[in-house]
């Protein structure tokens, strides 16, 4: 990094608070009460992120006689739900081009189900009332590099000859720019339907609260710390009682799964961002952005970045931390060289904004597997179900899986418990230290390819075969 930018990018961070932006809302609701006694149910909801929410308010939903308790470690939406960039994704498969390359002979029905589910997801908002900033502008992919232009132009004949490409605007440069004006900007792939932007913990807050109004008792700084069969019920301890159910639905993601077979699926990976303050009405105009999409690049370490309601720009993405022996520490949500690297990328793309200065820099862990996109499962005899990696797409995801676990749980055959994705797991991520060299060395060849015109190498052409892969 040049002495110039390391300065501009430097000063421009000086006065970031470290914490989400999202989460220092002032319409933060007050923490509910702690379990401290024994609970009986017919279904326990494990987790307050998206993941557990949705799966408490469809229980109701399918049958409001139902007695659904929720608990929650901390307080809902604290963790990934609650300071994530927002991008509401129809996608159930981490993007079009993952999922051709696993299962292309439903990807038709992926895509139908990922729609459905987005346009459920709005329907929502609106009969609840949830105050989320909901958008549903899209999102570009925009190309950085020349191979990166050729990629989205493949990616959008793929979607043709499939007869998928439906809302798909393909962007050459001046387009593009017309969009969002960035000299970086060499062209684009506008997905004009297939994504929503949102304000996350607001929607987490929006959900906990149709879940008590629906009758789902919650309770928060309530963590689960074991699983056990207990008779004819499912028994989950907790620090100050317990919960007696007959079934359980498990929305933990990142943290530990109770069922300990689950945990060598998924990985932590910290992910970082930071917020601008908001801008003026020339800053604005200086970039465009009128019809105020979510945006991303196409790199291997991207970067996604997208205009909240008040027109700050959120700027996240590149690095991906993955911590040696897969643990979750409160630490690692700071790391000043990742905003500095992030803050002299921002004025690479929008130079125009120099002297822009950012009022939040934060991380967090989220949940990946193998092959990027959630997976499923039951156990103890079909009386849990789980859901988890969503591998950063969980905004939107997460309501397709709580639908799985219901349908899981209930024993029904359904459109989605037929997919191979549902069906079929990932494979698990190796033990120490294998798993840390395997994805240093991942992360390393991402970034050769970056450099290198797209080109992947060895390594890399060997973990696609395998079906194996890190996100970044």
């Amino acid at each position: 990094m040049a002495p110039v930018a390391m300065r501009t990018a430097a000063q421009s961070l000086s006065d970031a608070q470290p914490v989400p932006f999202w989460l220092e809302d002032p319409g933060k609701p007050a923490a509910l009460p702690a379990l401290t006694a024994t609970e009986h149910c017919d279904l326990l909801v494990v987790g307050g992120g998206y993941s557990g929410l949705w799966t408490a308010l469809l229980a109701k939903e399918r049958d409001p006689r139902r007695e659904v308790v929720l608990i929650e470690g901390r307080e809902a939406g604290w963790a990934a739900s609650g300071r994530n960039g927002g991008f509401c994704a129809a996608s159930l498969t981490h993007g079009f081009g993952n999922g051709l390359s696993r299962w292309p002979d439903e990807l038709a029905k992926l895509e139908e189900l990922g729609a459905r589910n987005l346009d459920a997801i709005e329907a929502a908002v609106a009969r609840y009332g949830i105050d989320c900033d909901f958008e549903r502008t899209g999102e570009i992919d925009v190309a950085t590099e020349p191979y990166q232009l050729a990629e989205l132009h493949e990616l959008y004949a793929q979607a043709e000859r499939l007869g998928l490409a439906d809302g798909l605007d393909l962007l050459d440069r001046d387009a593009v720019r017309a969009e969002a004006d960035s000299p970086t900007f060499l062209g684009g792939l506008w997905d004009r339907r297939g994504v929503a932007l949102v304000h996350p913990a607001k929607l987490a807050w929006g959900l906990k609260r149709a879940c008590l109004d629906a009758g789902v008792r919650v309770y928060e700084n309530t963590r689960g710390l074991d699983l056990t069969t207990s008779g004819p019920s499912m028994a989950v301890r907790t620090p100050y009682g317990r919960v007696l159910a007959r079934q359980v639905a498990l929305g933990t993601n990142v943290f530990p799964s109770l069922v300990r077979r689950v945990r060598h699926y998924t990985v932590p990976v910290y992910d970082y961002a930071l917020m601008t303050e908001p801008l003026t009405d020339d800053q604005l105009a200086s970039i465009g952005w009128k019809n105020r999409q979510g945006l991303g690049d196409s790199a291997n370490q991207f970067h996604y970045f997208r205009l909240s309601a008040d027109n700050r720009i959120l700027w996240g993405g590149y690095d991906a931390v993955y911590p040696f022996g897969g643990r979750v520490r409160a630490e690692l949500d700071q790391r000043p060289e990742t905003y500095l690297k992030l803050a002299e990328h921002f004025f690479r793309c929008f130079p125009q904004l120099t002297g822009v200065r950012f009022s939040h820099a934060w991380g967090g862990a989220i949940d990946t597997c193998s092959r990027f996109s959630a997976f499923f499962g039951t156990a103890h005899q079909g009386r849990v179900a789980y859901a988890a990696g969503f591998t950063g797409l969980g905004v939107g995801a997460s309501r397709f899986g709580a639908d799985v676990m219901l349908d899981l749980l209930s024993g029904e055959r359904t459109e989605r418990t037929e997919l191979e994705m549902v069906r079929r797991k990932p494979l698990p991520f190796p033990p120490e230290p294998f798993a840390w060299a395997g994805i240093g060395m991942t992360k390393w060849s991402l970034a050769r390819a970056d450099a290198n015109g797209g080109r992947r190498n060895l390594w890399l052409r060997t973990m696609d075969r395998l079906g194996l892969g890190f996100d970044s």
